[in-house]
């Protein structure tokens, strides 16, 4: 994996709008400083303004920047805006497991986040400080339960500790990259197969109409 941010400025191949989420104070500017710079600060300030940091990385030989956007302390006032949600295709949705309350607040975030975002979003749930463990408040068991119902990916990181916060965002870059290359290839099938493929595209997307359609077709001509 390639870090850095001018290297690869004259050839990046894909850039990822990936949005951070989660209740004050969980981590979420310590995930999002170690992975685009490597680094974790104790005196951690809360964060003022629109905030945003590049990391790029290659992917299937392809690069690819990721622009990680940080809540700039809105979330104290229950006012990120839609703006902020805007063009992203990846989310870490950050809670602390040292609180239990930031974990019951996770299904406010993932409402706000699908009533925002784009459907085909990829969302990572990240349960931060579990370098704490002997203050745990959530069960690992909770989270991946969570995770499991409502389609989401999870890891349980450290940022202190830098423990699986490449990997949280690693699978969601490559999940989204996965996602990308397969509209490519769909977009390039539908070309090449001119109006037939556009037709059964049409069928797919309004079956009830187009099956409405056929039946009173068969109708006409039984009746004949």
């Amino acid at each position: 994996m390639a870090g850095g941010h001018g290297d690869y400025s004259h050839k990046i191949d894909y850039v990822f709008k990936i949005v951070v989420i989660g209740d004050s104070a969980v981590g979420k500017s310590q995930i999002l400083a170690r992975f685009a710079r490597n680094e974790f600060s104790l005196e951690s300030k809360s964060t003022i303004g629109v905030e945003f940091q590049t990391r790029t990385v290659v992917i299937d030989e392809k690069t690819v920047k990721a622009q990680v956007w940080d809540t700039a302390g809105q979330e104290r006032y229950r006012a990120v805006t839609s703006a902020y949600y805007r063009g992203a295709v990846g989310a870490m949705l950050v809670y602390d497991i040292t609180k239990r309350q930031t974990f019951d607040h996770v299904v406010r975030w993932l409402e706000e986040l699908r009533g925002h975002a784009d459907n085909n979003i990829v969302i990572m749930l990240i349960g931060n400080k579990c370098d704490l463990a002997d203050k745990r408040e959530v069960p690992t068991e909770d989270a991946q339960e969570f995770a499991q119902t409502e389609g989401l990916f999870f890891f349980e990181t450290s940022a202190l500790e830098a423990t699986n916060v490449e990997a949280a965002f690693m699978t969601v870059l490559t999940e989204i990259y996965k996602t990308i290359s397969r509209k490519v290839l769909t977009a390039n099938e539908e070309q090449g197969n001119g109006n037939a493929t556009s037709l059964t595209g049409t069928k797919i997307v309004l079956p009830s109409p187009v099956q409405e359609v056929n039946a009173k077709k068969n109708n006409c001509c039984n009746l004949t």
